[in-house]
C-alpha cells in the first residue's frame, strides 16, 4: 500500500479490463480471481496449471524501498526463450509507447508463478505503486494500458499462429493487390475484430483470430457473418 493505494486493487482492475478485451475478441479467459480474495502464488500457479489455458499472465504493480526512487514498467519471465519472451517484449514495448519508462524484460526463475506454471508465463509490473508519475499514467491512460497489453498478447499469437497449421482461423477476404486487403483489414480492426494480414500463395489474405478450439473459431465466424462478412474457416 502507498498513500492509501492498494496494489491488489489496481491488479484486479487491470486483470479484468484486459480479460474483457480478450474475451470480446474471441479468446477464452480463465481468472485466478475476480474478487478481493487472497491467494498464495502457489495457488495461482495451481489454478493456471489445472485450467487448460495456453498462457498465464500475472498482473502486478512494482514498488521501491523509497517513494519516487524508481519508475517504469517491466515484464518478468522464467527465462528469455520461446514465445513468452517475445510476448513479454511486445507488452513492455507497447506500455513504453504509452509513456512509461520501459525497463525491459527480466529473468526471475525464483518466482513461484513463473517457476511452478507448466505453460508459458509472464508477470507484468505495470509501473511503480510509489511513483507519482506511474500512478498518473495508470489512472489517466488506464483504458489504453489494458488495450495495449491485450493487443501485444494477440499480436504475438498472430505472428506465431500464421506460421503453424494447428490453429483455426476465419478468412474474410483474399486479394491480389495489397491496398484492397489493407482496406478490409483496417475496417475489421476498427470494428474491434482481431484481424491480421497473411501474404500467401500470391494473395493478401485477411484473417481473424487464431483458435486452438474449433468451437471458438465457429463462434467467431458466426459473429462475422452476422455482421455481413463472407467468411470461411481455415487452418
Amino acid at each position: 500500500m502507498h498513500n492509501g493505494r492498494r496494489e491488489k486493487d489496481d491488479n484486479l482492475r487491470l486483470t479484468l479490463a484486459v480479460g474483457e478485451i480478450l474475451e470480446n475478441r474471441g479468446e477464452d479467459v480463465v481468472y485466478t480471481r475476480t474478487t478481493d480474495i487472497y491467494q498464495t502464488p502457489f495457488e495461482k500457479a495451481t489454478i493456471a496449471n489445472q485450467s487448460g489455458a495456453d498462457y498465464f499472465l500475472s498482473f502486478h504493480r512494482n514498488s521501491s524501498p523509497r517513494p519516487e526512487q524508481y519508475d517504469g514498467v517491466e515484464v518478468l519471465v522464467y527465462n528469455k526463450s520461446g514465445i513468452k519472451y517475445e510476448m513479454a517484449e511486445n507488452i513492455a514495448g507497447a506500455l513504453g509507447e504509452i509513456g512509461f519508462q520501459n525497463l525491459g524484460v527480466k529473468e526471475r526463475p525464483g518466482l513461484v508463478v513463473l517457476r511452478r506454471t507448466k505453460i508459458p508465463a509472464l508477470l507484468i509490473e505495470a509501473g511503480f505503486l510509489n511513483a507519482a508519475a506511474d500512478n498518473q499514467l495508470f489512472d489517466e491512460h488506464f483504458s489504453e494500458i489494458a488495450e495495449a497489453i491485450a493487443n501485444a498478447v494477440l499480436g504475438t499469437l498472430y505472428e506465431e499462429d500464421v506460421e503453424g497449421p494447428v490453429y483455426y482461423r476465419v478468412q474474410v477476404g483474399a486479394f491480389a493487390e495489397r491496398p484492397y486487403a489493407d482496406q478490409l483489414l483496417y475496417q475489421l480492426q476498427d470494428e474491434g475484430y482481431p484481424a491480421f494480414l497473411l501474404a500467401e500463395d500470391g494473395y493478401y489474405k485477411v484473417q481473424v483470430g487464431a483458435f486452438l478450439q474449433l468451437d471458438n473459431a465457429v463462434n467467431m465466424e458466426q459473429r462475422l457473418r452476422e455482421a455481413g462478412y463472407a467468411t470461411y474457416l481455415t487452418t
